[in-house]
C-alpha cells in the first residue's frame, strides 16, 4: 500500500492548556452571584469581622448597642468586601499563573473589568455612607484608609515593588479591632492599638508560610515574595523570628491589665503552638509543614481573640 504523503496526511490535534484560550470560553457564561461573592473574599471578610466583633465587645464594659454590631459590622464588612474586588481586578493577569487563583471570576473572564469596579464602588459607597450615617466619622475614615492601604498601596504597589510587601502592607489588614473598638467608642485608645499590634506582627509568619508553599507560583508570576528573593531558608528564620515577637506581643494586654490569666494561658499555649510549627519548619521535621503552619496560623487567630473575648466577660461577670 502507497504510503500517504506527509503534505496530505491530517495534524493530530494536541489540548494544550492556555488561560486566555480558557478565559475566552468562559466568556460565553454569563457571570452569577456566586462569582461576584466569590470576589468579596467571604472567608478573609469573615475572619476580618470576627476581629472586628471582638473589638466591638473588648471595648464596652458590658455589651455593645445592637445597632453599632449589626450596622458597624456590616459597614466594615461592605467595605473590606470593596478591597476584595479591587485586588482581584488588579491581579487579574497574574491570577490564571497560579493554582490557587487561576479560577477567580476575572481571571475565568466571567466577570469584566468594568463590572467589578462598578461593583467595588458600590459596596464601598454603601459601607463608607452606612457608617457615617449610622456608627460615626472617626470609624468611616479609618476603614477607608484600610481599604486605600490594602486595595491601592499594597495590591497596586508593593505586592510588586518589595519582598517585605506584606510587612508593610499588613498594617491595613490589622485593622479590623481597631475599626469595631472606634464604632463603640469613637476614639483611639492604647488598648484597641494593642489588637492591631497583635494581627501587624501574626501577618509576616501567617503569610510567608502560605508563599513558602506557592513559591514557584509567585516565582512565575513575578511576585517578589520573600522566599523567591531570599531563599526559604531566610524567610524560615524570619517566621521564627516574628513568630517570637508575636508571642511576647501577644502577652502585653495581660501585662496592661486589658484581659487577665485565662486569656495568659491561652495567648502562651497558641504561640508556643505557632513556635512549634516554626520550628518544624526550619528542621524538616513535619511533612507540608509549611501548608499546615499556615492552616494553623488562621486557628491561632481565631483561639486568641475568642480568648481574649472569653477573659474579658470573665471579668466582667466576676466584677
Amino acid at each position: 500500500m502507497k504510503a500517504i504523503p506527509d503534505s496530505l496526511a491530517q495534524p493530530t490535534k494536541q489540548t494544550v492548556y492556555s488561560p486566555q484560550l480558557e478565559a475566552a470560553n468562559d466568556r460565553r457564561v454569563s457571570a452569577s452571584w456566586r462569582d461576584y461573592l466569590e470576589m468579596c473574599k467571604p472567608n478573609v471578610v469573615a475572619l476580618m469581622i470576627l476581629t472586628s466583633v471582638i473589638g466591638m465587645m473588648l471595648a464596652s464594659p458590658g455589651f455593645p448597642h445592637w445597632k453599632i454590631m449589626i450596622l458597624g459590622n456590616v459597614g466594615i464588612a461592605l467595605m473590606a468586601a470593596s478591597a476584595a474586588v479591587i485586588n482581584h481586578v488588579v491581579d487579574r493577569k497574574i491570577d490564571p499563573i497560579m493554582s490557587r487563583t487561576r479560577n477567580r471570576p476575572l481571571a475565568k473572564g466571567k466577570v469584566d473589568v468594568a463590572n467589578a469596579m462598578l461593583f467595588s464602588l458600590v459596596l464601598g459607597a454603601a459601607g463608607m455612607a452606612l457608617l457615617i450615617t449610622q456608627i460615626n466619622a472617626l470609624t468611616a475614615w479609618l476603614t477607608f484608609a484600610s481599604l486605600i492601604g490594602y486595595a491601592v498601596v499594597y495590591t497596586l504597589f508593593l505586592k510588586r515593588a518589595t519582598p517585605q510587601n506584606i510587612v508593610i502592607g499588613g498594617l491595613a489588614g490589622a485593622a479590623p479591632p481597631l475599626l469595631g473598638w472606634t464604632s463603640v467608642t469613637g476614639a483611639i485608645e492604647p488598648n484597641s492599638l494593642l489588637l492591631v499590634l497583635i494581627i501587624f506582627a501574626w501577618t509576616p509568619p501567617h503569610f510567608w508560610a502560605l508563599a513558602i508553599h506557592r513559591k514557584a507560583e509567585y516565582a512565575k508570576a513575578d511576585i517578589p515574595m520573600l522566599p523567591v528573593t531570599h531563599g526559604e531558608a531566610y524567610t524560615k528564620v524570619q517566621i521564627l523570628l516574628y513568630t517570637l515577637i508575636l508571642l511576647a506581643v501577644s502577652v502585653f494586654p495581660f501585662i496592661t491589665g486589658m484581659s487577665g490569666y485565662l486569656y495568659l494561658a491561652s495567648a502562651l499555649v497558641l504561640g508556643g503552638r505557632f513556635v512549634y510549627w516554626a520550628v518544624a519548619m526550619i528542621r524538616n521535621s513535619r511533612p507540608h509543614a509549611a501548608i499546615n503552619t499556615f492552616k494553623y496560623s488562621i486557628s491561632y487567630l481565631m483561639l486568641l481573640f475568642l480568648a481574649l473575648l472569653a477573659d474579658h466577660y470573665l471579668l466582667y461577670f466576676w466584677s
